[in-house]
């Protein structure tokens, strides 16, 4: 899995679903739901318990037919033991060059987070090609994204935090490359109660949306 082809399965997809599974068997279940939905991405956050071991499993158990990557990945080694285990990208909440430097010279995708003008501007310069937008809901929302993207019309930027699919359209529409979504999608408490199918059900709103916002027909 190249850089380019990472990034051309997260925009064709449209959604990064953030999964944080207390267990294997609870991220497959949720992989299994989120993909019946049409959404072959998963992201383990490293806030996980055995969070490495976790992406190994579910990189061996569905190979490239699932996008699976590392989130919450604040320092160089942490991106070393998370690109051991096999994850096919990696996604931090601020910047931190180094984890951008590790991926890149392992050729995997790198996804920092920032917030502000002067945080994209670092982020850019840093080489990241797609940039988190986050916390993205507690600043504005789509607001916040379209008033970014005046300044750095090419930047390829995905929204994450206070994004589900009653706003996802509008997150789309304001310029978006692609959404990141926790808990409205992943809802682990449906897991435990074997009503997978909401998870399911989520996800193909989720995709409809980002059709709608990309097309502007609602």
């Amino acid at each position: 899995m190249t850089i380019e082809n990472a990034i051309s399965r997260i925009h064709e997809i449209g959604i990064v679903p953030v999964v944080r599974a207390a267990n294997v068997e609870e991220a497959r279940q949720a992989v299994d739901a989120i993909c019946a939905g049409g959404i072959p991405i998963i992201e383990i956050t490293m806030t996980v318990p055995n969070a490495p071991a976790m992406i190994r499993e579910l990189v061996r158990h569905y190979g490239n037919s699932v996008l699976t990557g590392a989130g919450t990945v604040t320092t160089a080694k942490q991106a070393e033991i998370c690109l051991d285990a096999g994850a096919q990208f990696l996604v931090s909440p601020g910047l931190s060059v180094p984890v951008v430097q590790t991926a890149t010279r392992r050729s995997v995708l790198a996804i920092p987070g920032a917030l502000t003008p002067t945080e994209v501007m670092a982020a850019m310069e840093a080489g990241a090609p797609l940039i988190k937008i986050f916390p993205c809901g507690s600043a504005g929302g789509p607001k916040h994204i379209k008033a970014l993207k005046a300044p750095f019309p090419e930047a390829r930027l995905i929204p994450t935090g206070g994004v589900n699919a009653t706003n996802a359209a509008d997150y789309l529409a304001a310029g978006s490359f692609a959404l990141g979504v926790g808990a409205d999608l992943v809802d682990l408490a449906a897991i435990r109660r074997n009503e997978i199918g909401k998870i399911t059900d989520v996800a193909k709103l989720l995709l409809d949306a980002v059709r709608l916002g990309r097309t502007g027909k609602y």
